[in-house]
């Protein structure tokens, strides 16, 4: 999603991506009688958009107005035909994943082969986390817990805003984070909405996921990293 500006045409095509394969499995499933025990659909804590507020988002919250909360909306809907057939329908509204290749976190971590850091905006926008294999996990989980149905923020527990973030993570990786931090303005006229991804956070709650048994591998965001980068 964060690959290319976000111009009409690739808008476009990233909720067709998402809405049409879901649509075209439906069906494919339903013209030819397959039978599921249950579907397990993607989706993301771009659900309830890109905001920064105190609100801890639940996933009774409705959808943002905006083009992410948009987008995952439709991409739920489609999933929801499923789940309106009677077939077990689970939506994992997924955070960063912190996992090195070609990821949101390879990105933060670049400037660090030329001695540093990078943060940008104030930093006090938060970013919801998941370490990949606990990201994993959660679908192994919501393949074979058959109590599970509905939507699941796949998202850590522990907090933390960009400027704490990326504190760890010049900690982990020896590296300082470069002051001043770059201005919002200078992303917003390099990636136009698509900032929104980077300079807007709020935090995102596991309770529900957490009460159907699932344990995190990673709780702490040092240990996570710390899993992911080499030393």
């Amino acid at each position: 999603m964060g690959e290319k500006r976000w111009t009409k045409a690739r808008k476009e095509e990233i909720v067709k991506s998402r809405v049409d394969s879901a649509k075209l499995l439906y069906k494919v499933i339903t013209d030819n009688k397959i039978p599921l025990k249950a579907f397990i659909s993607a989706s993301a804590t771009g659900y309830y958009g890109a905001v920064t507020s105190d609100q801890i988002f639940i996933e009774e919250d409705p959808p943002g107005k905006d083009f992410l909360g948009n987008t995952c909306r439709l991409w739920e809907e489609a999933a929801d035909l499923f789940g309106n057939t009677g077939i077990r329908t689970v939506k994992i509204r997924t955070a960063v994943v912190l996992e090195k290749n070609d990821s949101a976190l390879s990105k933060l971590m670049m400037p660090g082969k030329f001695g540093f850091l990078v943060q940008t905006g104030n930093g006090r926008q938060y970013l919801p986390w998941i370490h990949i294999n606990d990201l994993c996990n959660v679908y192994i989980k919501a393949i074979g817990d058959t109590g599970m149905s509905g939507a699941y923020n796949a998202v850590s527990s522990f907090h933390v805003t960009l400027k704490e973030f990326m504190k760890v993570l010049g900690h982990v990786m020896k590296r300082p984070v470069m002051f001043p931090p770059v201005p919002s303005f200078i992303l917003r006229a390099a990636l136009g909405e698509m900032s929104g991804m980077i300079l807007k956070g709020s935090r995102v709650s596991s309770v529900k996921l957490e009460k159907t048994g699932f344990r995190f591998l990673f709780r702490s965001l040092e240990d996570a990293l710390r899993n992911i980068i080499p030393d």
